[in-house]
């Protein structure tokens, strides 16, 4: 919750703001239903299929650096992770691919992170204090809490989750340590089961697709948990 800065205060126009995000919302929609759904999905996969195809031409540089930075800007992680291990598990080998996707994840975590924390948090701050508005601080016994309770939200996309946590101004290197644990397993798995897939092993993609859905079981459980123990703060806190 913000928290109200001294001085004269001014209310944020929500109602202009929800107004242009409807009519935002209201173009997307006409656009897709003059285009038509399948054909906007059909052209947005081609793109996808052709931009991920020239990367992995152009070599493991190109597309494990693509890799690192694109997801910053709101690109999917997935389908680099799903490729990698068919593109490049031959030539290189799928551990060297697997060091090189969580390489390249890592190199993400850390470049959102400092974007927010460097840039986009200043600026957040003088918009808010311009409106009588406090950044909320972060208490120090509640730090691991948020970051897990932020990566295990399935609502909130990859990079949306690092900007959040670079705005809160969270210890880098527990930031780093935990999202490597968590999202780093879940880009193990998928490069596991996209090789597998392209090899036709059917036991290696089972146990890919048993390692995704521990994962998925395991962030459900992390949520219900420091949701329960949210709720009881707000409780004793009454």
């Amino acid at each position: 919750m913000l928290s109200e800065a001294p001085g004269e205060k001014k209310k944020l126009p929500l109602k202009r703001v929800a107004a242009v995000v409807a009519v935002g919302g209201a173009i997307g929609v006409a656009v897709v239903y003059g285009v038509g759904g399948r054909v906007a999905l059909d052209a947005a996969l081609q793109f996808k299929t052709a931009a991920v195809g020239w990367m992995a031409a152009a070599g493991p540089a190109v597309f494990f650096g693509a890799m690192a930075v694109l997801p910053a800007f709101g690109v999917p992680n997935s389908p680099f992770a799903l490729t990698a291990g068919p593109v490049f598990g031959e030539r290189l080998g799928l551990p060297v691919v697997a060091v090189l996707g969580m390489t390249a994840l890592t190199l993400n975590l850390t470049l959102t992170y400092w974007v927010a924390r460097r840039w986009l948090r200043p600026l957040c701050k003088r918009v808010l204090e311009r409106f009588g508005y406090t950044l909320p601080a972060v208490a120090t016994g509640d730090v691991t809490d948020l970051i897990v309770l932020i990566r295990v939200t399935p609502v909130l996309p990859f990079f949306a989750q690092n900007y959040l946590l670079g705005l809160a101004d969270v210890p880098f290197v527990r930031y780093l340590l935990v999202s490597v644990a968590i999202q780093g397993s879940l880009n193990a798995g998928f490069i596991l089961f996209g090789d597998a897939l392209n090899k036709g092993h059917g036991k290696m993609a089972l146990t890919a697709v048993l390692l995704i859905a521990t994962l998925a079981v395991g962030t459900h459980l992390l949520r219900k948990r420091y949701g329960s123990k949210k709720a009881a703060a707000v409780a004793a806190g009454k």
